[in-house]
């Protein structure tokens, strides 16, 4: 499972929501807190959820974190 932490704003959570409710198989999401979100993905939609990623940091302002090691901490 790919993993990868994203923040958005608060407002901005059911639109990503929609988003990936919409791109069938694409992943799904975690509200840790507020817009502090996680989204999971099947390995094999990696380059989707990319494309995905990139597009929402330039029309949402979203904050994609750096990838995170297996077994380390945040």
């Amino acid at each position: 499972m790919l993993v990868r932490r994203v923040d958005v704003r608060p407002a901005d959570v059911v639109f990503l929501k929609g988003i990936l409710e919409a791109s069938e198989g694409l992943g799904t999401i975690f509200a840790e807190r507020g817009g502090e979100l996680v989204v999971a993905a099947p390995p094999d939609r990696e380059k989707d959820l990319v494309e995905l990623l990139d597009d929402l940091v330039r029309e949402i302002d979203a904050r994609v974190h750096p990838e995170v090691e297996a077994g380390r901490d945040r």
